[in-house]
């Protein structure tokens, strides 16, 4: 590649300093493990935690330089101050790539961009998961096997409830009978979304070969292939001659001063 895909890893880094089994699993932070999961000569990786400064280490520097921003969450959806979600809502209109990962479900970036609750069943008791590949001609499907399974995995089960534009690229098959659309892409403006649900903190799904494959091809998939200022409502000029109609119904347009 001509330049390196600049991704951000945001990961809330709180079950790691507060859960002895998520510290063991993932010392150092389930955001280094994602790291060392996709690390190629393509990627120029970077972190941002909940706790790292008033802005959960999400400036707007930090996104302007952010081709791919990685999102992983779970108890603390409701400390993300709003207008640090609306700074990276605006960037994902703009063209920014986001891959929202797990719990990340029930984020406050999800749930908005998605335009629904983000709601699901859920049960964890160490469920095998089988992962079937629905649409194996998807870019963020290449190089992975007609279906790969998790020993262990927290279940996530139907009705999800997303937005009816989603396109489903993987399937999951839980041992408890329940199934899900475990992987999703959405369009929101220019930028591209995809929603991964394997993840839960305490078991080694990051460890995965096939979970790390998914995730460094969604980060090519999500790479801008544009990135500009969203178009704004604004009142342009004509561009034809408008003619003079007879009648003239008067405007209902809005008051200004």
């Amino acid at each position: 590649m001509d330049k390196k895909i600049n991704v951000t890893i945001w990961n809330e880094f709180v079950h790691e300093n507060t859960n002895e089994a998520c510290k063991k699993m993932y010392p150092g932070g389930l955001h280094l493990a994602i790291a060392a999961g996709i690390a190629c000569d393509d990627f120029d990786i970077k972190y941002a935690t909940l706790n790292q400064d008033d802005e959960h280490g999400l400036s707007e520097d930090v996104l302007k330089n952010t081709d791919v921003l990685i999102w992983w969450g779970h108890c603390a959806h409701d400390k993300v101050k709003d207008e640090i979600v609306d700074r990276v809502m605006k960037h994902v209109w703009e063209g920014m790539g986001i891959i929202c990962l797990h719990s990340a479900h029930m984020s406050k970036v999800f749930r908005r961009l998605n335009g629904t609750t983000g709601k699901l069943l859920w049960r964890e008791a160490n469920e095998r998961e089988r992962i079937w590949c629905s649409n194996p001609g998807h870019p963020i499907a290449k190089g992975l096997p007609e279906s790969f399974s998790l020993p262990y995995e927290e279940m996530y089960g139907e009705p999800f409830q997303v937005a009816p534009d989603a396109q489903p690229i993987f399937i999951s098959w839980f041992e408890g009978g329940n199934v899900f659309r475990s992987g999703l892409t959405l369009q929101r403006g220019n930028g591209r979304l995809f929603y991964f649900r394997p993840g839960h903190e305490t078991f080694p799904t990051f460890y995965d070969a096939n979970v790390r494959k998914v995730i460094q091809n969604a980060v090519y998939w999500c790479n801008p292939t544009y990135r500009a200022a969203y178009p704004k409502t604004h009142r342009p000029d004509a561009d034809e001659p408008i003619t003079k109609k007879e009648v003239d119904f008067g405007k209902a347009g809005i008051v200004q001063d």
